[in-house]
Parts: structure tokens; sequence; C-alpha cells
């Protein structure tokens, strides 16, 4: 028995698949932090290109 436990314990096979994991989740965790950080930036400026481009096409010269 004590071989056994030995041998599993010694064993690393799959451990750079946890490893991935792992990195994977820090990755998509440190993509929405970024999104919540700069999300109502992004929003506003889009708000406000679209305001200026629909500023310059509503004097009728947009066909």
């Amino acid at each position: 028995m004590k071989f056994f436990l030995s041998a599993f314990l010694a064993d690393d096979d799959g451990a750079v698949t946890v490893d991935f994991v792992g990195l994977t989740a820090a990755i998509c965790l440190l993509g929405a932090l970024v999104m919540v950080a700069i999300g109502d930036g992004t929003e506003a400026l889009a708000g406000d290109i679209e305001q200026d481009i629909l500023s310059v096409c509503s004097g009728g010269s947009c066909d």
C-alpha cells in the first residue's frame, strides 16, 4: 500500500491541464474586470461619436 501511495503522490500527469485551466480562468477574469473598468467610458465615447455623425448628416447632404 505504501508503494501505491508514494507512486500516486509522485505522479504529475495532468498538472499541465490544471495550470492551463487556472491561467484561462485568470485571463477571463482579467478581461471581465477590464470591461467593467472601461465599459462606461467606451459607451459614452460611442454616444458622442454617434451624435457627431448625426449632426454632420442632419443638414441633408448625406444622401
